[in-house]
């Protein structure tokens, strides 16, 4: 039985890892807002992005029904300690969805401010914080993981034998 659940932790220490797109949680950066009579949902892929690396910013825009706005306005600007750093002018979408490429050049958090335009040209802004993180990130998630590997390697090591000896002992009885 504990030969069993040494090889459970095993596999679940050697096989959850290589998982990559199950999220049964709402994603690191992701939210929402509701101002006035829409809501605005945003997130980027990958969850977390990596400095000086390519990420897609994905914006949805639904009613208070939640159903898709057909046609929107909107425009954004993007804040890094209180200084604008980028900016997208006001651009029309036909459906609910708003999706482009962003890189991001500076660690840390950044503000996205998103001005949504209702029919009369007044701005509603939803403000949006989005973080990134440095590519050596990764590789301190993968030495955690190594070293939990590793001492499942040791503790199996110094228990499996003593376990092996017991059952040849009781076996030869």
């Amino acid at each position: 039985m504990r030969v069993r659940i040494v090889l459970f932790i095993f596999l679940l220490f050697g096989v959850i890892p290589t998982i990559q797109e199950a999220n049964a949680h709402a994603l690191f950066n992701s939210a929402e807002s509701t101002i006035g009579n829409n809501r605005v949902q945003i997130a980027t892929v990958p969850e977390i992005p990596v400095i000086n690396e390519k990420c897609t910013i994905r914006i949805h825009v639904t009613d208070l029904d939640l159903k898709d706005v057909q046609r929107f306005t909107m425009g954004m600007r993007i804040f890094y300690n209180d200084e604008q750093v980028d900016g997208i002018p006001p651009q029309s979408h036909d459906t609910g969805y708003w999706e482009f490429d962003y890189v991001f050049k500076r660690q840390g958090n950044h503000i996205f401010r998103v001005d949504l335009y209702d029919p009369d040209g007044k701005a509603v802004t939803h403000t949006f914080n989005m973080s990134t993180q440095s590519p050596f990130a990764y590789i301190f998630t993968y030495v955690i993981g190594s070293g939990a590997g590793g001492a499942a390697v040791i503790v199996g090591y110094i228990y499996l034998p003593k376990r092996f000896k017991k059952l040849r002992a009781k076996s030869q009885s």
